[in-house]
């Protein structure tokens, strides 16, 4: 599968939110628990004050993946999501190629990671592609109250 890689752009706002609506219907992969409008994510993930680097996948001219950095608690804090079914295809790994070259041109040394400790294909991921363990959160929680932790990693640039 051979899929292009480029900077997202406000107009994938719908795409790149029905991939990430699908992910949290399916549960167990995002710490995200309420649908997100494509105004959302558009602010949220693409281009709002808080987003330092955003980038899309395609195949065959469909986005299937989409890479945000964005600032939260003060640090630069990266989200990867690719459509159900073509997890672990190799999406990801282009994804964060591009994201790695405009986060250097941002300006950003590192990116941290907050993996839901039960997310086992995204603990794999972001393993994978060289994050490593900073810390942990035991006791996270869902918004139902149910406790599946969550691990720190950050991948210095």
């Amino acid at each position: 599968m051979t899929v292009y890689v480029r900077a997202a752009r406000p107009e994938d706002a719908a795409a790149m939110a029905d991939i990430l609506n699908q992910i949290i219907e399916i549960g167990g992969t995002t710490a995200h628990q309420e649908p997100k409008s494509p105004d959302t994510v558009r602010r949220d993930y693409i281009d709002g004050p808080e987003v330092q680097t955003s980038v899309v996948a395609e195949l065959d001219g469909r986005i299937v993946g989409w890479q945000s950095i964005g600032l939260w608690q003060g640090d630069a804090h990266i989200g990867t999501f690719v459509q159900p079914g073509l997890q672990a295809g190799g999406v990801g790994a282009a994804l964060f190629a591009l994201t790695c070259d405009q986060a250097r041109a941002a300006g950003l040394t590192q990116i941290e990671a907050a993996i839901r400790a039960d997310n086992v294909p995204g603990l794999a991921y972001y393993a994978r592609i060289g994050f490593q363990d900073v810390g942990a959160e035991p006791e996270f929680a869902l918004n139902e109250g149910r406790v599946v932790g969550r691990v720190h990693r950050r991948f210095l640039l």
